[in-house]
């Protein structure tokens, strides 16, 4: 836009200086030629009603003697009178105020002369800002017999024109100059509307994400260009919920099957030592043996030994499929995650709440289950640790409660954090990686969110964020 202003500017100045020179020229020749046809109007006359002397080339001189001055002073003209050839017979240059050439017409202009349609030629010359204009023609008797050759010659001092041609130009770049800011401020303003909706964008792309909602652009003013666009992220971000919803559900039918995979090997584990523990006793009991009963209450305590580590192992993975319960009921947020903490014996276990007395809708033992879960890896990522710490938290933010676990333990690598909330991940020797992934569908249950934020070699931070009501 700026640069078609300046353009535009410099066209316009170029075109006006040009028009400005020509309607100068063709004024002073409109000029010239009415001086001219009164000059000329004024001398026929002469030769046909006033003069007393026989018209003829010798007697021009004679006719003009002394009333070509008072000619060249009212049309205000140098008038020079020639015979036809060439020869000077008489001029107004003794009255005349510039200098002007009294030798004999050159033989190129009168053969031009001679051969011109019109019999009439037109030079123009400009010297010093002064431009001259100078007519050649024919004199005619009453009977239109060529006598002598007629020479006017006008001329126009220029400098005036050209002084109020640069004031013009002066107060016309003025104009432009001012227009060219104009143009600079509502191309920076125009630029800046475009980019905001560009940016805005920009900004909603570059937080789209498959996995999780993403929203809509609603822009109440932008060009037809920007809605066409914004139209088309808007349909992206409709197909993408579908394509997202469809991974979803496939991503939970493959959970469900290595979940499956999952539980068939951990009840193979028990059930390998049992069924050897069985045959063993099959084939070495004696009942005649004297240490008979307490081989056998050896064989019934593997067995029921075993029979535990499946009913855990069925306990995790119920617990684990079943989502929670919904029970919302008023609780006193501080008091229910103290008691939490209670059933802990680490003295270095901090629990430092931010609020005396905070309320909010949520299940008593989900609450206890969450707070216990978290505590308790935590305690698992700082037991090698030589000062432990943990610190529980508790604040409220606006509609929100804020729950905050963090240690000083060896931290989560960058290579697993992904990982951390899928079930059956675990980075610990033992346990089946569980713990994460039910409190978080708790979490999810009640519309909140849990996060972690962990550094290799300092701690991690998990943070719970649930809607008060």
């Amino acid at each position: 836009m700026i640069l078609l202003v300046l353009l535009a500017s410099v066209l316009i100045l170029v075109v006006t200086v040009y028009q400005y020179d020509e309607q100068t020229k063709d004024y002073n020749i409109q000029r010239f030629e009415r001086k001219e046809a009164t000059t000329k109007q004024t001398i026929e006359l002469e030769l046909k009603n006033k003069t007393t002397y026989p018209v003829n080339t010798e007697n021009l001189s004679k006719i003009f003697q002394e009333r070509i001055y008072e000619i060249s002073s009212i049309n205000k003209l140098n008038i020079s009178i020639y015979d036809l050839k060439g020869k000077l017979l008489k001029s107004s240059t003794a009255s005349a105020f510039e200098k002007i050439d009294t030798s004999p017409i050159p033989d190129n202009l009168m053969k031009e002369l001679g051969q011109n349609s019109n019999h009439k030629i037109l030079k123009t010359r400009e010297e010093n800002g002064i431009g001259y204009q100078t007519s050649y023609s024919f004199i005619h008797d009453p009977r239109f017999k060529r006598i002598g050759i007629l020479e006017l010659q006008f001329t126009q001092d220029n400098s005036e024109i050209e002084h109020e041609l640069k004031e013009f130009m002066l107060r016309l770049g003025l104009v432009y100059i001012l227009m060219f800011l104009i143009a600079i401020a509502i191309a920076y303003f125009l630029s800046s509307y475009i980019t905001r909706s560009i940016k805005t964008i920009s900004d909603k792309m570059e937080q789209t994400r498959l996995n999780k909602r993403n929203e809509k652009i609603i822009l109440n003013k932008a060009s037809s260009e920007i809605e066409i666009l914004v139209e088309a992220y808007n349909h992206m971000i409709d197909e993408l919920g579908e394509s997202a919803a469809k991974l979803a559900k496939s991503e939970r039918e493959q959970a469900w099957r290595e979940m499956a995979k999952q539980v068939a090997h951990e009840i193979k584990n028990p059930l390998t030592p049992m069924r050897l523990t069985v045959q063993s006793f099959e084939r070495k009991f004696d009942a005649k043996d004297l240490n008979a009963k307490e081989k056998l209450k050896e064989f019934s305590q593997t067995l029921i030994q075993q029979i535990d580590v499946m009913s855990s192992i069925a306990s995790a993975f119920s617990d684990f499929a079943k989502m929670p319960t919904q029970k919302k009921e008023q609780i006193e947020m501080i008091s229910v995650v103290k008691f939490a903490l209670d059933i802990f014996n680490e003295s270095y276990i901090k629990y430092l709440p931010e609020e005396e007395v905070l309320y909010a809708n949520l299940d008593k033992t989900q609450l206890i289950r969450i707070v216990t879960n978290l505590v308790k890896n935590a305690i698992q990522a700082t037991d090698k640790e030589e000062n432990p710490s943990i610190e529980v938290k508790v604040l409220s933010q606006d509609n929100h409660v804020k729950l905050t676990v963090s240690d000083n333990g060896k931290g989560i690598s960058d290579d697993v954090k992904d990982f951390i909330f899928e079930p059956k991940f675990t980075t610990k020797s033992s346990g089946m990686g569980l713990g994460l992934g039910m409190i978080k569908n708790i979490i999810e249950a009640y519309d909140g969110v849990i996060s972690f934020t962990s550094e290799v070699g300092i701690g991690t931070i998990f943070t719970i964020i649930l809607p008060k009501k």
